[in-house]
């Protein structure tokens, strides 16, 4: 099961996917998915409602796929959390996650243009896990509690602009991974019950259908039920709350491959959660 929000930025309606790939309206049980829907056993209710044919079928053909989660409070990101990925920026591994925030008007549609701020010069893509918190999650005792506070997972792009976040940074990263259209996520959000282990998953990225990054999350330094306990420990996750775990090695930042530029395309895909594409344009 996947669920999805389709139609034009503001207006997107909730849709469910089934295992057969038909697609379903969900709006008999909610205006949105967002972290009120989660927080009240929404996906229990939508897949309950699936089983039991009560969601009219809905013609996606042609339909915008939207962020598949509604005005997240939060974007928490996790700061070189690949083993290869730090060793290519050459910094040390860090000994406990590093935590950073995006804006959450960053967060747009999956197939949504990559907008160039103004004075860019460094663009960069990073695929990346992202967990959606469904849970009210404070001092969890474990990293064994964590997947209790779990509604899913999804596809994100952690675009950063290199400069504005190192250069310009005043010694924090947020300055540059905060400009508009920085944060494209889905199609979809896969429950957790659906993807299994997430501990294994394979993350790739391509620039103009070149490969950039091939790697799974199974090289993470810190997985995804100590990052969710981490957090817990320094601050409260709401329902809806959107997670980024950390990109795998293969990005401009190492000085293997060009920063991207105006026509660019940009593709990811994780293994179960589907794939992305971005053209970038001029802000």
């Amino acid at each position: 099961m996947e669920l999805l929000r389709l139609g034009p930025l503001g207006h997107e309606r909730p849709a469910v996917r089934d295992g057969e790939g038909e697609v379903h309206d969900l709006s008999p049980l909610t205006d949105d998915i967002d972290g009120a829907f989660l927080a009240g056993d929404g996906i229990e209710r939508a897949r309950d409602a699936l089983h039991a044919n009560r969601l009219p079928r809905l013609d996606a053909a042609g339909l915008r796929i939207g962020a598949p989660i509604a005005r997240p409070a939060a974007v928490i990101c996790i700061g070189m959390n690949y083993a290869a990925h730090a060793a290519e920026t050459g910094a040390a591994p860090p000994t406990a996650p590093v935590i950073f925030f995006k804006h959450p008007n960053t967060v747009v549609g999956p197939d949504d243009d990559v907008l160039m701020p103004r004075g860019a010069a460094k663009l960069d893509w990073e695929v990346e896990l992202a967990v959606v918190i469904g849970r009210r999650a404070a001092y969890l005792d474990s990293p064994t509690d964590a997947a209790a506070h779990i509604a899913g997972y999804a596809v994100a792009n952690d675009v950063s602009e290199r400069a504005f976040q190192i250069e310009h940074s005043g010694g924090q990263w947020s300055k540059g991974k905060s400009c508009a259209t920085f944060n494209p996520l889905g199609p979809w959000l896969v429950p957790g019950a659906d993807v299994g282990d997430a501990g294994s998953l394979g993350l790739r990225s391509w620039v103009n259908g070149s490969p950039r990054q091939a790697s799974s999350t199974a090289d993470m330094i810190f997985d995804v039920a100590r990052i969710v306990w981490e957090l817990s420990r320094y601050m409260v996750l709401e329902p809806g709350d959107l997670i980024n775990t950390g990109t795998p090695e293969g990005v401009a930042l190492s000085g293997t491959f060009p920063y991207l530029a105006a026509g660019d395309v940009v593709e990811l895909e994780i293994d179960r959660l589907g794939r992305q594409r971005q053209v970038v344009k001029e802000g």
